[in-house]
């Protein structure tokens, strides 16, 4: 339960919600917009121009609150050419950063530590919120 009584959302739940409020926002600014199989590891989003002149591939992380963004203990799945993150995907106005993955992985934002001996991958708030509502790298889908 959180502070207002309610049950706390799954990770499925704010998954989806993320997922589904970057779609809309990508439509808004006129992209077709195609979010493949849920659970499934890799590309959350395809998106193309009106006339298919332009298509990119995006992953999509949603958080409920500040926190880091996980990447698991591999970044093999990690890939595509956006990272769009959501977070407070529960308030009227949901948070959105926007980056490049290669940007990401080449300039050493992603943290890297072992536990128990088990490698795991995430991007601190500090290194994601430089990308706030960063549209122009994807920019608009009219053509």
């Amino acid at each position: 339960m959180n502070k207002k009584g309610r049950r706390k959302p799954s990770n499925q739940i704010v998954g989806n919600t993320g997922l589904y409020y970057v779609c809309y926002e990508l439509s808004k600014r006129g992209w077709n917009v195609l979010p493949t199989s849920r659970n499934t590891k890799g590309i959350d989003i395809i998106i193309f121009s009106e006339k298919a002149k332009r298509i990119h591939t995006i992953q999509v992380k949603s958080l409920s609150k500040k926190d880091p963004v996980p990447f698991g203990s591999s970044l093999e799945n990690l890939f595509g050419e956006f990272l769009i993150i959501c977070r407070k995907v529960f308030n009227e106005k949901p948070e959105i950063f926007i980056a490049k993955i290669d940007k990401l992985k080449n300039n050493g934002l992603i943290h890297e530590g072992v536990k128990n001996n088990k490698k795991s991958y995430w991007l601190e708030p500090k290194e994601y919120e430089k990308f706030k509502d960063n549209w122009e790298i994807i920019g608009e889908g009219y053509d």
